[in-house]
């Protein structure tokens, strides 16, 4: 560790740098001079970057901060869910604008505009999602590689959807999400570890763990609308975009809440059910988000998505754990997986109900398949990858530990915590509802 990742981490950045300056530069006005029949305004592109520059802070803002509180739950993995976190969307950002630019520019040079932070951005989101699978089982080195190979993939996927499918999917319900959960579930599968399969002592929360976990939620909830509307077309559809996701998560949280207390024993709220459930509205409108043309509509779809994002939490995960061998550490499938897929059959529910086009639907249907094959192939690939033994992945006792790759406080909190347990001085009785 102490010389593969610096030699990994330099390396890579030094050939994001080499690609920088072979594919991307400035959009100026000597550009603009060398394009003699070309109408657009440099003046009408500096207004369009100042409106668009608030949704990529927002977009942003969820990245760094809300992907990465939201997997502090653990209770010993805390720096590995920030601070990896940071790590991956730093690279991903960089190497998603350089994917994502070379397929659209046929291997030409480009112009760096916010529209490409925005959708390096979001890139660099679905690497996050994966992550969540495979969090505390994988190492810096393993999520370095992987975040190389699941953007390559992604952007082949992206660019097959939007440029040759000529597919809708204005919030990304398909290719970020619905891809990134079934992405992360097949490099899962296949780095299964059969000694978790009865957990592990590390793999829980405790009560200030769970709380930061929900900061996560609040920043993601919050900044929703800005994500599932930024690439949106100005004016209508964009207005609808916001609208429609900000009505889906509302009704989402209502319906999970109720749903958690329907499954928990004595009716009691699970802080799992709240901190993910509850954001799947947003996952599930995305696709659908400037096609619903009543909010009822969205909310509709919103209340659904938390129901199915509850009842997946409750019963999936231990399925696909015990049964299918697939251990989801977040349960990416229930909040981006299942949502996702529900965004994609929404919108095609939508085109049948408005238009009757039978060529979008099937275009719809197509590229919803396209990202959840794509996925599964792409994580399969990776996986394999991910399993040869030389990317110092962490033994078995080791994992969900922050202590294998990070300097830790000799005495923490949790330390205090836990010998206040092993004392018995404290309260075992918890009080009825």
């Amino acid at each position: 560790m102490r010389f593969t990742f610096p030699l990994m981490a330099i390396g890579l950045e030094v050939a994001m740098i080499v690609l920088f300056g072979l594919f991307v530069q400035y959009e100026t006005d000597q550009n603009f001079s060398q394009q003699p029949n070309s109408t657009k305004s440099p003046i009408v592109d500096v207004d369009r970057y100042l409106d668009l520059y608030p949704l990529f802070q927002d977009v942003h803002v969820m990245v760094f901060a809300g992907f990465g509180f939201l997997m502090t739950f653990l209770r010993k993995y805390g720096f590995s869910s920030v601070g990896i976190n940071l790590l991956i969307a730093a690279l991903g950002l960089q190497w998603g604008t350089i994917a994502q630019g070379i397929l659209q520019s046929h291997g030409e040079k480009f112009h760096i505009e916010i529209k490409n932070m925005i959708n390096a951005d979001f890139s660099t989101a679905t690497v996050l999602i994966s992550f969540g699978a495979v969090l505390g089982k994988t190492s810096p080195i393993q999520m370095l590689t992987m975040t190389i190979l699941e953007i390559a993939v992604f952007a082949v996927n992206e660019y097959l959807v939007v440029e040759i499918f000529g597919a809708s999917d204005t919030g990304a319900s398909m290719t970020i999400h619905a891809f990134g959960a079934y992405f992360g579930l097949a490099v899962a599968g296949v780095l299964y570890r059969s000694s978790l399969k009865e957990g592990h002592r590390n793999e829980e929360s405790v009560y200030h763990s769970d709380l930061f976990a929900m900061i996560g939620t609040l920043f993601l909830w919050i900044f929703w609308p800005s994500f599932n509307s930024a690439i949106a077309n100005a004016g209508k559809n964009q207005d609808m975009a916001i609208v429609n996701t900000y009505f889906s998560l509302a009704a989402c949280v209502v319906t999970a809440y109720a749903c958690s207390s329907l499954l928990e024993s004595r009716g009691k709220l699970h802080m799992v059910h709240i901190q993910n459930a509850t954001l799947a509205g947003g996952v599930a409108i995305g696709t659908s988000a400037d096609m619903a043309n009543t909010p009822y509509y969205a909310m509709i779809i919103g209340s659904i998505a938390g129901m199915v994002s509850v009842f997946g939490f409750k019963f999936l995960t231990p399925f696909f754990t015990t049964k299918l061998r697939i251990h989801d550490t977040c349960g990416v499938h229930n909040l981006h997986g299942l949502p996702g897929v529900i965004g994609g059959l929404a919108s095609i529910v939508f085109i049948a109900l408005e238009t009757a086009d039978r060529s979008a639907m099937a275009t719809q249907a197509a590229a919803l398949g396209s990202s959840i094959g794509t996925a599964l192939v792409g994580g399969l690939v990776t996986g394999l990858i991910l399993k040869i033994p030389i990317w110092g992945q962490p033994a078995d006792q080791d994992c969900y530990d922050d202590s294998v790759y990070w300097e830790v406080p000799r005495r923490t909190e949790l330390d205090m915590f836990s010998r206040f347990h092993e004392h018995g001085n404290h309260n075992q009785l918890e009080p009825e509802a």
